[in-house]
């Protein structure tokens, strides 16, 4: 990225946001986080209050800005119930409704739009690879729908000159924020043993991976459409677990059968189809671009997350 670039993210208050903004700001770049509460940010970037959901006066935030990012959307782990499903739908879909709206205000609109999504738009797809050009599957539920609709949404906000990149997104690896942090809490404890079967895989990327890719698509024009944010080398939750275990030096943990994976999650809150269920997804479009992964094998990326000196803590 050239200095003094402008970068607006929408719903960049979370991890992903964070990542990207600390990335960006080293290079001089400037970063406008769009949140819901901006007296709450901290770190670099600038911080503009919206709702995701109206037009208001951080639409002239867009106005000369170089990318937006949309991050925005409700955490999906929390109890499955008819409403919180209605607000992860609306959280994903609305933010891309008024940020097209607020483009065609604007008199210079940003010519990138970057769009999050979600690898769980192939839904559980058992042991079959999916890459980009693999077919979806059509009217199969939440969460395939919600993404479905989170990426059509964006084709009806786009401007034609603009390039646009969905990047679906996978596991992203960092010990600030995610779900590591709470994987790792509970091997930890003795917990963090197999998750039913074991056999649902796993997609995830390294944090720096993560970041690195972000600014691939800001500086390669040839980059546009749909790309898999996620490694080159998926893991099944028993591998995935096991490694876990032996880079923080926890202890063997006791696998936890699906039914007491229901009862646990019910009873924290939290949606237990999230562990359960699983897609082994490959970055094919990103390898044939030439993107260079830093950690692609899983040891070598936990172990820099959780060095020596850190294990056991």
């Amino acid at each position: 990225m050239k200095t003094n670039s402008k970068i607006v993210i929408a719903g960049g208050s979370g991890f992903l946001g964070r990542l990207l903004v600390e990335r960006l700001d080293p290079e001089g770049v400037e970063s406008v986080v769009l949140t819901r509460s901006p007296g709450d940010h901290r770190g670099p970037g600038r911080a503009v209050a919206w709702d995701g959901r109206h037009p208001g006066d951080w639409m002239m935030e867009l106005d000369g800005a170089d990318a937006l990012v949309n991050l925005t959307g409700k955490n999906v782990n929390d109890r499955p119930t008819r409403r919180h499903r209605g607000e992860v739908k609306a959280s994903r879909v609305d933010s891309v409704r008024v940020l097209g709206e607020a483009i065609r205000r604007v008199g210079c609109p940003p010519r990138l739009w970057v769009q999050a999504s979600s690898l769980a738009i192939h839904g559980d797809a058992g042991d079959r690879i999916c890459d980009e050009a693999t077919p979806l599957p059509s009217a199969a539920g939440y969460p395939v729908n919600v993404c479905l609709e989170w990426e059509a949404a964006l084709g009806e906000a786009l401007l034609p000159e603009m390039r646009a990149v969905v990047l679906r997104i996978g596991f992203v690896l960092g010990i600030e924020g995610g779900a590591l942090p709470f994987l790792a809490k509970l091997a930890r404890f003795g917990l963090g043993g197999t998750i039913g079967s074991g056999r649902q895989w796993i997609s995830w990327i390294h944090r720096d991976d993560m970041a690195n890719l972000f600014v691939e698509v800001f500086e390669n024009p040839a980059l546009a459409g749909v790309y898999h944010a996620t490694g080159p080398e998926p893991a099944t939750n028993r591998e995935f677990m096991r490694e876990l275990r032996r880079v923080l030096g926890a202890p063997w943990s006791p696998p936890a059968p699906a039914p007491a994976v229901w009862t646990g999650a019910w009873m924290l809150g939290s949606d237990p189809k999230i562990a359960l269920t699983g897609r082994r997804c490959v970055p094919a479009r990103l390898c044939d671009s030439g993107f260079a992964f830093r950690w692609p094998k899983l040891a070598p990326a936990l172990e820099n997350l959780y060095p020596q000196r850190k294990r056991n803590i």
